[in-house]
């Protein structure tokens, strides 16, 4: 259940427009319900952190997941899974039609309205090869209400590229910055922006990058400052954290009188 849920249901009870066992029914599942033998699915994550539980798609059967998918629609809650193949995506499709489907990001989706972004988070990747963490990502964080701008291949071995949106990076008001390799694209994005760059490791590499490990090192050995790095691969935290960033600059920002 939703706050904005909870607030009308207060609400109508106040009213008397819902008696006090109608208020009960709805309440009974909360903080959270059992889904098979195979999930307990937290009803109070989006009362406690602003954004229900999001679905890890990997190590669940399709059939798993749509039973989970089922009971957030139910609770007319947004929806996200991560980390599910083209195939995956059509299996639960089948169920769940209105489900949305983003293979660069390998996302399923839902939002119960349709929202305008706010503020301004900015994806950035090394390479094209780092797309796919990029978009896991964006997605999370506009899941969440965010306004994100995405810039793709400005990867330091051609820096002119990124030098030419240097604008565009000093309007932001957190940066996610996905690279792999040597993982030197937050540092340098780091050193030309005021604000929270989110720094993220992808797999991508010859050898000698040991899957990420080495751009991992290479960014948690940052000298820039304002840098923060998530785990390799891990767009979706990153998306997370930017989000929740972001959230801080409209909490703060003047309203206009």
């Amino acid at each position: 259940m939703q706050p904005e849920q909870i607030i009308k249901l207060i609400e109508a009870i106040q009213a008397g427009s819902v008696s006090t066992e109608e208020a009960l029914e709805k309440l009974k599942t909360l903080p959270f319900e059992e889904v098979g033998n195979f999930a307990r699915l937290d009803n109070h994550r989006a009362l406690r952190c602003g954004f229900p539980e999001v679905v890890f798609g990997v190590g669940k059967t399709n059939e798993q997941i749509c039973a989970i998918v089922e009971r957030l629609l139910l609770r007319d809650s947004a929806v996200l899974v991560t980390r599910v193949t083209p195939e995956m995506a059509r299996s639960v499709q089948m169920v769940h039609p209105r489900l949305v489907y983003n293979p660069d990001g390998r996302v399923l989706t839902w939002q119960p309205t349709a929202k305008s972004g706010v503020g301004h988070v900015l994806v950035l990747t090394g390479g094209t090869a780092d797309i796919p963490v990029a978009e896991e990502a964006a997605v999370t964080a506009e899941m969440m209400g965010a306004a994100v701008e995405r810039i793709f291949d400005v990867g330091v071995a051609g820096l002119h590229r990124l030098l030419r949106y240097l604008e565009r990076l000093q309007s932001a008001h957190v940066i996610v910055a996905c690279a792999g390799m040597e993982g030197a694209l937050p540092s340098v994005v780091a050193g030309l922006v005021n604000v929270p760059v989110i720094a993220v490791p992808t797999s991508v590499g010859y050898g000698a990058s040991f899957q990420g490990v080495a751009a991992l090192l290479a960014m948690l050995n940052s000298c820039a400052n304002g840098v923060s790095v998530v785990n390799i691969d891990n767009g979706f935290g990153a998306g997370y954290q930017a989000a929740l960033i972001n959230r801080q600059w409209q909490m703060d920002e003047p309203c206009s009188s």
